[in-house]
């Protein structure tokens, strides 16, 4: 089904809160996708017909449950082409970093003291190393963008040596919208032997993803972005490496064995899944991604890149706009701007008053904010598939009026 305005149209019957807040110009897909009918009906449905502990019951309605569950890391792990032991449900990605902060020193590589990161992470790929680091008493290293907001490969090359125990970096930024050559940074860290972690939250609802292509060790990303529920994330890792480390939580569950004075765990990815989980989260993800499988991802990427087109050629009509974007072709469907001398809350609140919803601030990426020269944060217009041209159009129409009553 190839997408384009009218189809786009036709799909954002199928999100019901649309429906519910009338004239919404929804642009902020960035922080969190909006839910399809068929995401929210099939957690209703579990809640109805399929709601028990799993794991912990011989009786049949838990067993469906587990099924249920277990069914849905089938399709996260198909989905991204790892297999399904490879898959650890999480709250979200940033807890899926967490985790990994925690638990790597068992494996870091002998010899190594230091981290590489990014100017462009994410705090959530940013602050746990940087704990990590203090624990360890290991340096951070961070790689430099250039003035076309990509990564300084020169720079790279100085940071990425043998010293480096961890490269974690993001597969395309929440601010700049760069998506990065994911394979070829994984070859370089692994030709320094160095742990690859990658932070997909931005990808993952706007590109296909194949682990085994890119070779990474350790992949995350959360359900709220692509269409799914809430409290909801995965974690994927090479199941070798799974298997070597420790657990994060400990408890119910995730044990093999328990004595007063000694535990054992579960196999991957048990071990992980401490206590209760979010079992319906779960069947929501499944749901969601059945929803993107049928839309289709090279679909849903090619619709992106012509809104992103029409988005960036609109804003441009908008007098001294100030655009920090890699570009078409080198960017997930997201644009940051300044408009000088308003404030970005300012820009935000304004654009509220029109039901037009963009995010506006430091985006969670203070050091990216202080690259760029920033003060105060910027706007962000980000897209989903069921965005539309005239969405674009009462964007660009609102931001000019906010200029002129800021002129007066």
């Amino acid at each position: 089904m190839k997408l384009d305005n009218n189809i786009a149209k036709i799909l954002k019957e199928d999100f019901p809160i649309f429906k519910h807040n009338l004239g919404l110009v929804y642009l902020d897909n960035a922080a969190t996708s909006q839910k399809p009918k068929q995401v929210i009906d099939s957690i209703l449905n579990f809640y109805e017909k399929d709601n028990a502990n799993v794991g912990r019951g011989v009786y049949s309605l838990s067993a469906r449950a587990t099924k249920r569950y277990e069914d849905a890391r089938k399709v996260v792990a198909n989905f991204i082409k790892a297999e399904q032991k490879e898959i650890i449900f999480t709250k979200n990605t940033t807890e899926s970093l967490n985790l990994l902060s925690y638990v790597l020193s068992s494996i870091l590589p002998q010899g190594k003291n230091e981290i590489l990161l990014t100017e462009m992470e994410h705090h959530s790929n940013l602050v746990p190393w940087q704990q990590l680091a203090k624990r360890n008493n290991m340096k951070l290293q961070f790689i430099k963008i250039t003035k076309d907001f990509t990564l300084d490969m020169n720079d790279l090359a100085k940071k990425l040596t043998d010293k480096t125990a961890i490269f974690a970096f993001t597969y395309a930024s929440n601010v700049l919208g760069t998506i990065n050559d994911v394979k070829l940074l994984n070859k370089l860290a692994k030709s320094k032997g160095a742990i690859t972690i990658i932070d997909a939250a931005q990808a993952i609802q706007h590109l296909s993803i194949n682990v085994k292509e890119i070779g990474c060790d350790f992949l995350a990303f959360s359900s709220h972005k692509m269409l799914g529920p809430n409290g909801i994330g995965i974690l994927f890792g090479k199941k070798e490496l799974l298997e070597k480390l420790p657990p994060f939580n400990t408890g119910g569950g995730m044990i093999e064995s328990v004595s007063v004075d000694s535990s054992t765990w579960q196999n991957t990815p048990e071990k992980f899944e401490a206590g209760t989980q979010n079992i319906a989260g779960a069947v929501g993800l499944a749901a969601a991604i059945d929803y993107i499988k049928k839309v289709g991802i090279e679909n849903i990427k090619e619709w992106e890149n012509q809104l992103l087109k029409y988005t960036l050629k609109r804003l441009n009509e908008v007098s001294n706009i100030k655009i920090y974007s890699s570009g078409l072709d080198k960017s997930v469907s997201l644009i940051s701007f300044n408009l000088p001398g308003i404030h970005p809350h300012d820009v935000a609140s304004l654009l509220d008053q029109k039901k037009i919803a963009i995010r506006a601030g430091h985006m969670c990426v203070m050091p990216l904010m202080s690259a760029l020269g920033v003060k105060g944060g910027v706007c962000r217009v980000s897209l989903a598939f069921y965005n539309t041209f005239e969405d674009i159009d009462v964007l660009v129409d609102s931001l000019k009026e906010i200029q002129e009553r800021f002129a007066k």
